[in-house]
């Protein structure tokens, strides 16, 4: 799959590569979220719901236990999915091997 990110309606999926491991998909996307709320110049509730998203997940995720967790479906050629969401006002997320 060539797209690195796709944001639902109330989680964000990211998809790490060996190229660019969960933390480096993860940190764009909040950039990406970061550069699209300024340059709108509108208070939108959804980027900046999913940027709060992002900002707590890379806080708070054992980022290091991931990316090993991923690599090794990656390095057999599967493609990995995280679904990032709020599930009691914690950042929850879940792999999904797809």
């Amino acid at each position: 799959m060539d797209v690195a990110i796709n944001l639902c309606m109330d989680c964000i999926e990211l998809y790490p590569a060996l190229s660019r491991c969960i933390e480096a998909v993860a940190k764009e996307e909040y950039w990406n979220l970061a550069n699209q709320l300024m340059k709108s110049g509108e208070e939108s509730q959804e980027l900046q719901q999913k940027l709060n998203l992002l900002e707590h997940f890379l806080e708070s995720a054992e980022l290091a236990k991931l990316r090993s967790e991923s690599e090794r479906y990656l390095i057999k050629g599967k493609k990995v999915k995280f679904i990032i969401y709020w599930k009691e006002a914690e950042p929850t997320y879940e792999m999904k091997v797809i």
